[in-house]
C-alpha cells in the first residue's frame, strides 16, 4: 500500500537517519528499503517500507491481520508522515540562520518511534556515547533478550526486548556503566508498572515529569523521548552537543542560555529546528 503524506519529503534523510541507528536483527536498511519488526497487540509483525518514485510504499507481514491498522499508524509516527512541511517552513524558513537549511532540504522530518518504550530504552543507551556505540549496545540487548521473529525477509529476525523482560534484569548483569544500567532497568520498571506512559495518548507534561523523576534521566534524555516517542514538535535539545556544534558552525551562539533565547523564535517547531541542526552539513554551503 502507498502511505499518503504532505509533500515535500526528504526520503534520503529519513533513510540515512534510520540506517545509522538500525539495531541489528531488529532493523535494517537495504538500498531504498527499510525493514523492522513490530511488537503488536495480537502478535508480531515485520514492516517493509520502500521509498520509490516519490511514494512511500508499505508492506506488512503479520501474525494476526487485526494488527494491520495499528502497524500502519506506527509506521506513520516513525516517519512523521502527518507533518505539515509548509507550516514548518513558514516559521523556520524565514529565520536568517535556519532559512538556508530549510531551503536546501524542504520537508525534513523528525523521525518518531514505533514504540515509545523501546525509544526510551534506546535513548538511555545513547547517553554520552556515539550513535554507533548506542546501536551496538541495543543490538546486544536484542540478541540476548529479544524474541525471535520468522516473518518477512531480509535480516530482521527478532523483536526489541520488552520492558517487562528488561525490568526483571539485574543491572549488574548488563555490559554498560553501572549508572546507565541502573537507569535503564529503573526506566523499564516504571514503564512495566504503569508509573510512566509513553504511548501516543500519554500526557506530554506528565510523561516528562515522570521521566525526569527517574534516577539517571536528565533533560537531554527526557527531551529526546518527548521529541521522538511523544511526537512533541517543539523540543529544542540545547543540551545536545551536535545541536550546539551546528549552531556554532552556522554563526549562532554556543552558550546554552543564548541558544535557548535564539530558539524562542522557532516555536512551535523547535523539534524540527533541532533536526535541521543535527543534519546540517559539517560546513555551511
Amino acid at each position: 500500500m502507498d502511505l499518503p503524506f504532505h509533500a515535500p519529503l526528504q526520503a534520503r534523510a529519513l533513510l540515512d537517519w534510520l540506517s545509522a541507528r538500525a539495531v541489528p536483527r531488529v532493523e535494517e536498511v537495504v538500498g531504498a528499503t527499510y525493514r523492522r519488526s513490530l511488537r503488536l497487540n495480537h502478535g508480531a509483525g515485520v514492516v517493509e517500507i520502500g521509498f520509490e518514485d516519490g511514494a512511500v510504499r508499505c508492506r506488512l507481514s503479520l501474525d494476526d491481520a487485526r494488527d494491520a491498522d495499528a502497524a500502519v499508524e506506527r509506521v506513520r509516527r516513525l516517519l512523521d508522515l502527518d507533518a505539515d512541511p509548509a507550516a514548518v517552513a513558514a516559521v523556520l524558513g524565514r529565520d536568517p540562520l535556519l532559512g538556508p537549511l530549510v531551503a536546501a532540504a524542504p520537508g525534513l522530518r523528525v523521525p518518531g518511534a514505533v514504540d515509545g518504550a523501546e525509544l526510551a530504552v534506546r535513548a538511555v543507551l545513547g547517553q554520552q556515547v556515539s550513535v554507533a556505540a548506542a546501536r551496538t549496545a541495543a543490538g546486544r540487548l536484542a540478541a540476548s533478550y529479544g524474541e525471535r521473529v520468522a516473518l518477512g525477509g531480509g535480516g530482521v529476525a527478532a523483536l526489541f526486548p520488552s520492558v517487562s523482560t528488561l525490568a526483571a534484569l539485574d543491572p549488574a548483569s548488563l555490559p554498560m556503566p553501572r549508572a546507565r544500567a541502573g537507569a535503564l532497568v529503573g526506566l523499564c520498571r516504571a514503564l512495566a508498572e504503569g508509573d510512566l506512559r509513553l504511548d501516543p495518548g500519554a500526557d506530554r507534561d506528565e510523561a516528562l515529569g515522570a521521566l525526569l523523576a527517574l534516577p539517571g534521566i536528565g533533560p537531554w534524555t527526557a527531551g529526546y523521548v518527548a521529541m521522538r516517542a511523544l511526537g512533541d514538535p517543539d523540543v529544542f535539545l540545547v543540551e545536545d552537543l551536535g545541536v550546539r556544534h551546528a549552531l556554532a558552525r552556522l554563526g549562532g551562539p554556543s552558550d546554552q542560555r543564548e541558544a535557548r533565547a535564539l530558539a524562542q523564535a522557532w516555536a512551535p517547531w523547535r523539534s524540527y529546528a533541532s533536526q535541521y541542526l543535527w543534519q546540517a552539513p559539517s560546513r555551511p554551503t
